[in-house]
């Protein structure tokens, strides 16, 4: 008897530590398809999101064909300027070798391409960095970016403030020729926020991690001097 009861209670272990190893066993691949199905809908999720941040905004007239920055001219030699209005060292670009990039343009000696990054927004109570360059994009509607950039600089704010009210913005529009009607609703409506979004991703993906950064045909330009920039365009140009 007592041999029967032993065999049949280490049957019984048995069938107990069975039943534990297929739970075990059922709640682990639970636990992996509910993983699986988080990951999927993650992905699908991301590349949603992706998509609707690249394809979703609008680009200014002037732009170039993928819509990351305003150009002018027509030359050989491709100069990528990266800006950001509240930003001190491009002002100072702009004051010594902003007339030189205009005067390669002008030859058809260069293709510029402007890029009004909004790198600098943590500068700013008002997201100035953001407000400024979409206000650029309004004043290109207008046929006045490069007017309109050269007042922002006139007029740049310190870092660390609210920066200029969209008031100031639109008034600085006017001061250059802009009809105050239509580039006022521009800038009050934000027009082409999504555009700056665009401008300021694609400059982050592409590696630009500071302002100004100067590429000469993808190249950094190292001497950023009016003589530094036409020696560059030259030798690119060959």
């Amino acid at each position: 008897m007592s041999s029967r009861k032993g065999q049949r209670d280490a049957a019984r272990v048995v069938r107990q530590q069975l039943a534990r190893e297929r739970r075990r066993r059922r709640t682990i691949w639970v636990s992996a398809a509910a993983v699986a199905v988080l990951i999927i809908a993650g992905l699908i999720g991301w590349a949603a999101w992706s998509s609707q941040r690249s394809d979703d905004f609008t680009t200014p007239p002037g732009a170039n064909a993928d819509g990351t920055g305003i150009v002018t001219g027509g030359g050989p030699v491709t100069i990528d300027v990266y800006e950001d209005f509240l930003c001190p060292a491009c002002n100072q670009f702009e004051q010594t070798s902003g007339p030189t990039l205009e005067q390669l343009a002008a030859e058809n000696k260069a293709k510029v391409v402007y890029h009004p990054v909004a790198y600098l927004n943590r500068f700013s109570t008002t997201a100035y960095s953001t407000r400024s360059s979409a206000a650029s994009g309004c004043a290109a509607a207008g046929g006045k970016f490069h007017e309109y950039a050269k007042a922002l600089y006139a007029k740049q704010p310190a870092e660390g403030g609210a920066g200029l009210s969209d008031d100031e913005l639109i008034d600085i529009g006017t001061s250059v020729g802009l009809d105050r009607a239509s580039f006022g609703d521009c800038v009050k409506e934000g027009t082409y926020k999504t555009w700056t979004e665009h401008v300021t991703e694609e400059a982050s993906r592409d590696n630009i991690t500071s302002t100004p950064t100067i590429l000469i045909n993808g190249q950094p330009l190292a001497d950023r001097s009016p003589q530094g920039l036409t020696a560059a365009v030259a030798a690119a140009g060959k």
